[in-house]
């Protein structure tokens, strides 16, 4: 092992094989201004209408369609399939801010970057396969957990072959963007074969059924809700082996929650700034001037911005770890990519949530009765956050974290949720 979780992140300064669909693109600020300026109008015309679609649970296609037809859904596509790759650090930048424009539409897109991510990472004909789609514009939705009966590490949707044809069975919840996406990436099980697989069907497929059903009280757009396949037929070269070793894949699906949580932190700072500057009525115990210029709560908004500067900063921190991990000029091996990315991101998730949650809620101390008005909806940002928040519980994290640095175990994660097995023994009124 030549890297541990204190090894400092170096910065990546570009693979030179164009062909290499892992070559990190150059990074810099001057590289970063470039794609903001390219894409904040659309965020900015998203966030437009934000509060409408909040409050009349309005999904958000035409936004999602904005995002396809300026290309931001191809960020991170190899330039040998006709992409103009990202760094890590910069798609997850662009994600904050685009989820300080609508949390929900940059975590619905959690599901399609993270299969992008996953193509790079499989074996050339997969990647001629999938990677031109992806630059043509297409979108990818998943359909992975189960809403109970399956045991852990297992689903009940099923692949069964006859005669020759393969076919998918089964029911998802959580199918987060999806409803959005042109292809779904299904887990799924298949009779005789060891560990589980990835089925890519289309989303208009007549056999397959899409259903707004989300009920959550945060997040309510991310059309993450319940997905039926019934006897969908399958290509043989869209089905997926499911890899149980330890990828990048992980860190990468838990760190885009981060950065939504992020986003939506700065939201909450720009509307408690414009709360704030735009009051002119004042408490009669206070200091009788406006709120703007009373120091107690300059102070409360200096605090709050700071915990908002701190989880972007952690977030931003992490996906230079994840860039580090896949710089070929560090020729790191696959346990130092995944300590230096999975561990990252792990620490970050036990330290970005408590700061975003803090800072939605503190926004009400700096304005009064007033802020709780529905038609504000200023209650979205922490019931957004909490609900992003509540995705692998930090404490397991933090657990994960303290036992490798206390005895230096790699952190592992489950195979997939499921129903967990309890030993009759550790259980109360049992039969022994």
């Amino acid at each position: 092992m030549t890297a541990t979780a204190n090894t400092p992140p170096r910065q990546a300064t570009g693979s030179t094989d164009p062909d290499d669909p892992r070559t990190v693109p150059v990074t810099g600020e001057a590289r970063y201004a470039e794609l903001a300026a390219r894409f904040r109008p659309v965020f900015d015309r998203i966030s437009e209408g934000t509060l409408d679609r909040e409050a009349n649970r309005i999904l958000p296609f035409d936004q999602v369609e904005w995002l396809r037809k300026a290309g931001f859904t191809t960020l991170r596509v190899p330039a040998r399939f006709g992409g103009d790759p990202v760094s890590h650090e910069h798609l997850f930048r662009l994600l904050i801010e685009l989820a300080e424009a609508d949390s929900n539409v940059s975590h619905l897109l959690r599901s399609h970057f993270s299969f992008v991510e996953t193509v790079a990472l499989q074996p050339a004909e997969f990647q001629e396969r999938w990677f031109p789609r992806i630059a043509a514009g297409q979108i990818f939705g998943n359909a992975a957990t189960e809403r109970g009966g399956n045991a852990l590490g297992t689903t009940r949707t099923r692949l069964r072959q006859e005669d020759g044809q393969w076919f998918l069975t089964g029911e998802k919840y959580y199918t987060t963007g999806s409803i959005f996406a042109d292809w779904v990436v299904v887990m799924a099980s298949t009779e005789g074969v060891d560990g589980r697989q990835y089925a890519l069907v289309k989303a208009d497929d007549p056999r397959v059924t899409i259903v707004d059903d989300w009920d959550g009280f945060g997040q309510s757009l991310t059309g993450t809700g319940t997905a039926l396949f019934d006897r969908v037929p399958v290509h043989a070269g869209d089905i997926l082996q499911r890899k149980v070793t330890s990828t990048l894949e992980p860190a990468f699906f838990q760190l885009f929650l981060l950065a939504v949580l992020a986003g939506i932190g700065r939201a909450a700072l720009r509307d408690t700034r414009n709360l704030v500057g735009a009051r002119t009525r004042t408490f009669n115990t206070g200091s009788g001037g406006l709120f703007r210029d009373d120091p107690q709560i300059q102070e409360h908004v200096g605090l709050l911005a700071s915990k908002v500067y701190a989880a972007e900063a952690i977030v931003t921190a992490a996906a230079r770890d994840l860039d580090a991990a896949v710089d070929p000029l560090l020729a790191l091996s696959s346990e130092d990519s995944f300590l230096r990315a999975e561990l990252a991101v792990q620490q970050a998730h036990v330290a970005v949530p408590p700061l975003v949650l803090a800072a939605t809620g503190e926004l009400f101390d700096v304005t009064g009765a007033s802020a709780v008005s529905r038609g504000k909806a200023l209650d979205r940002h922490w019931r957004n956050a909490r609900t992003v928040a509540t995705h692998n519980p930090a404490l397991f994290k933090a657990r994960s974290v303290g036992d490798y640095f206390i005895n230096g175990t790699i952190p592992i994660g489950l195979n997939s949720i499921g129903e967990a097995t309890v030993p009759q023994s550790s259980t109360t009124g049992g039969t022994p």
